[in-house]
């Protein structure tokens, strides 16, 4: 589909390049009224295609625990299906293998769900070999985009099934790339921004030895959801570039530690890593946590009221229909904080984490993973480059995986 997208695009036959559900760029973009931005709009579409779109980071396995779709399919619930995918140009999307911390109190449960989680996603490679493949490497996403396949890489969020430096080896040879050492609750690895208990005052001894065996074996380290501390405490320790898998700057949400201040992110370029911004609301502003709260809220009292069970179709119907017609924010915002990542940085640390599947309120124009082009549009009008684009769409990522694959190689 992405080779004739391009072809179409570059000659603008309308007829040929539309699909079966009635969407082509040219539709889309017939909304713009100057046509400068109608041919910037086809220009974005085409470059979306074309590039590799790498996502830090898409709650896709979890969200099937709760309510099973078929992806290679549309989908009525969640933001990342098959068809969207192909639409958004969207590459390598990191599936996240998502721990609640409430397992980390029943013994052998988060790695037990940990192991389901990664079989889920080889299934969806199993079950549809023409559309997904596991990426298990930088070389496996080029191949698999030259294949138009999307590629599955995974990222373990919160690393509460690692309990030994076995397990790392473990969760290695078991296809995961990265680590965000902990989420919502302090671990035996890390302290987490979000809870106040700081027992480690950083990363705990164990943590230290994971952090190192990972650079040993090829595993990014990521530090989105950790406390301050933690997060140097890990540049102290790494000796391969780390990622923010889906998190943004702090500047725009001030206290809110889930986000990185300036310092760290300046501290993150001189590591040569990279930050994924995510897309979720209630990282792009203040306001909008409080904003995005109260429309969740009352979706979901609704559906209460009607007595619709929360995963029937009518439901999810509602909540779909809701949630789009209730965006928060705008698409603004995130190029804000890609514009601040690159006036204090540079262009060669910032990608995109969207969060999809994982947050509920989202900005106007990027709802979904069929909207990068959307972004792409956004970044060109502002005077990005081509060249600058693709870096922060994907190439950013992959050359710090590169980094890290390089980095184990030599040891």
């Amino acid at each position: 589909m992405r080779t004739l997208l391009a072809s179409c695009l570059s000659l603008l036959l309308l007829a040929a390049c539309t699909s079966d559900d009635g969407f082509s760029p040219e539709k889309a973009c017939a909304a713009h009224e100057a046509e400068e931005d109608r041919t910037l709009c086809l220009r974005a579409h085409e470059l979306a295609q074309d590039a590799i779109i790498v996502d830090g980071h898409i709650d896709v396995p979890y969200r099937m625990t709760q309510n099973a779709e078929d992806i290679t399919q549309a989908t009525e619930g969640g933001d990342f299906d098959y068809p969207r995918a192909q639409q958004g140009g969207l590459d390598a999307p990191f599936m996240s293998i998502y721990i609640p911390a409430a397992r980390q109190n029943i013994p052998g449960s988060a790695r037990s769900l940990a192991d389901s989680l990664i079989d889920m996603v080889e299934g969806f490679a199993e079950r549809a070999p023409d559309k997904f493949a596991v990426a298990y490497s930088v070389a496996d996403v080029r191949e698999q985009h030259e294949q138009d396949l999307v590629s599955l890489p995974m990222g373990m969020e919160n690393g509460a099934p690692i309990e030994s430096l076995a397990d790392v080896q473990h969760f290695y040879d078991r296809g995961i790339r990265y680590v965000t050492l902990t989420h919502g609750r302090i671990n035996q690895l890390s302290d987490s921004s979000y809870d106040t208990t700081r027992t480690h005052n950083g990363i705990s001894a164990l943590g230290e030895a994971v952090v190192r065996e990972m650079n040993d074996l090829g595993i990014m380290v990521d530090i989105s959801h950790l406390s301050d501390s933690a997060f140097y405490d890990v540049l102290r320790v790494t000796e391969a570039p780390v990622i923010a898998s889906h998190s943004s700057l702090r500047h725009f949400t001030p206290g809110f530690e889930r986000n990185m201040d300036d310092d760290m992110l300046r501290a993150l370029a001189e590591n040569g890593g990279v930050i994924m911004i995510n897309f979720g609301s209630s990282f792009l502003r203040t306001a909008y946590q409080a904003e995005g709260g109260a429309i969740s809220r009352r979706i979901r009292g609704y559906i209460t009221q009607q007595g619709w069970d929360r995963d029937s179709p009518e439901a999810l119907a509602y909540f779909r229909e809701q949630r789009r017609a209730n965006p928060v924010g705008t698409i603004d915002d995130v190029v804000e904080h890609i514009d601040r990542v690159v006036e204090l940085v540079g262009v060669d640390y910032v990608g995109l984490g969207s969060d999809y599947d994982g947050v509920f309120a989202l900005p106007a124009e990027l709802q979904d993973i069929s909207m990068y082009p959307n972004l792409v549009f956004e970044l060109l009008k502002k005077g990005y480059s081509e060249a600058d684009i693709r870096k922060i769409l994907g190439e950013n990522a992959l050359r710090v995986w590169s980094q890290v694959e390089d980095i184990a190689a030599a040891s």
